[in-house]
C-alpha cells in the first residue's frame, strides 16, 4: 500500500536534508581560513546574517555564516577556519568536490532598520564574515544610506580578511575603513594599531541617526556597546550577531540556548535593547 507524503514529510525533508553544492572556486585568506565559492542546485533565498549548516558525508556538519549578500543566483560564499576535525576535511577539499549545505537559518538583519540612516559596522576577526553579507547589499543600495564606516581589527596583520576587498570598499564604495591590528609582530603593515574601540570616541557621527552592526567575540561586544553608549548611541540602535554554540540549526538540540533564546532561531542577529536585560548573552 502506497503512502501518500504529508505536508509534513515535505516540511522535515525541506528542513533537515541537505542540498548539494559544488565547490567551484577556494582562496586561501589566512594561514587557517579559507574562502568557498559554492554553486548549489537551487537559489538559497538568504537574507544578511544568516547561516548555513554545512556537512561532509560520514563526518558531520557544522554552523557556517554565509558571507555573500542576498541575490537571486545560486551562489554561497563563506569563509571557513579550521579548528577541527570537519573543518579539517572541508579543507582538503578541491575544486569539483561537494558539500552538503541545510539552510539558511536564523534571524538577520533586516535592511529596513538602516536606510536612511548613517551605518556603523565593528568587526572582530571572524566577525567581518557575517557582516559582509550586509556590507555588500548596503553598498549596493549606496545611495539609500548615509556615511558608511567600518571599523575592522584582528589580531596581526596575517590574520586579516578581504584585504583586497576592503580596499576596494574605500577607493570606490564610499566607505571609512579604519583597519586595525592588535600587533604588528614585525610584519609590514601600514594602518593603525589597537583595539576596535579606540577609534569610537573620535569618530565623526551623529548618534542619533547611527545605527551600529557589530560582530566578533563575545568580549568585544561590551565595550564597544559601551563606547556607543557614551557617544550617545541607544541599545535599540545597536545590533549584534551571536554566531555561537549552535549545532542543529533548527531549535531542536538546545545547544545554543540562552535563557529562553534560542540563538539559531531567535538569532544570531540581535537589537541589543532585546539582550540587555539578559547578561549571559554576551558571555
Amino acid at each position: 500500500m502506497k503512502t501518500v507524503p504529508s505536508q509534513y514529510d515535505q516540511i522535515a525533508r525541506e528542513t533537515f536534508l541537505p542540498q548539494i553544492g559544488k565547490i567551484v572556486e577556494i582562496a586561501d585568506m589566512t594561514a587557517k581560513d579559507r574562502y568557498f565559492r559554492i554553486e548549489l542546485e537551487k537559489p538559497l533565498g538568504h537574507g544578511p546574517g544568516q547561516f548555513v549548516m554545512v556537512s561532509v558525508l560520514g563526518l558531520g556538519e557544522a554552523p557556517i555564516s554565509i558571507s555573500n549578500g542576498p541575490s537571486e543566483d545560486n551562489i554561497l560564499e563563506m569563509v571557513i577556519r579550521r579548528i577541527g576535525r570537519l573543518t579539517q576535511a572541508i579543507h582538503e577539499l578541491k575544486v569539483g568536490d561537494q558539500l552538503g549545505i541545510r539552510g539558511p537559518y536564523g534571524s538577520g538583519f533586516n535592511l529596513d532598520d538602516f536606510y536612511s540612516h548613517d551605518v556603523l559596522f565593528v568587526a572582530g576577526g571572524l566577525g567581518l564574515v557575517p557582516l559582509r553579507s550586509l556590507i555588500t547589499p548596503i553598498i549596493k543600495e549606496r545611495g539609500r544610506f548615509g556615511n558608511i564606516t567600518l571599523i575592522s581589527g584582528c589580531r596581526n596583520p596575517a590574520e586579516e580578511l578581504y584585504r583586497d576587498q576592503l580596499e576596494t570598499w574605500t577607493t570606490d564604495a564610499g566607505m571609512d575603513v579604519i583597519r586595525l591590528v592588535d600587533g604588528t609582530e614585525n610584519m609590514p603593515w601600514e594602518f593603525g594599531t589597537g583595539l576596535v574601540t579606540d577609534p569610537i570616541p573620535k569618530l565623526e557621527m551623529d548618534p542619533k541617526k547611527t545605527m551600529a552592526a557589530l560582530c566578533g567575540p563575545p568580549v568585544m561586544y561590551k565595550f564597544v556597546i559601551k563606547a556607543l553608549n557614551v557617544r550617545g548611541m541607544n541599545f535599540d540602535q545597536i545590533f549584534v550577531d551571536l554566531e555561537r554554540r549552535m549545532k542543529c540549526g533548527v531549535g531542536k538540540c538546545g545547544h545554543c540556548q540562552i535563557n529562553k533564546i534560542y540563538c539559531c532561531q531567535d538569532g544570531p542577529v540581535f537589537r541589543f535593547s532585546d539582550l540587555s536585560g539578559i547578561p549571559e548573552a554576551l558571555q
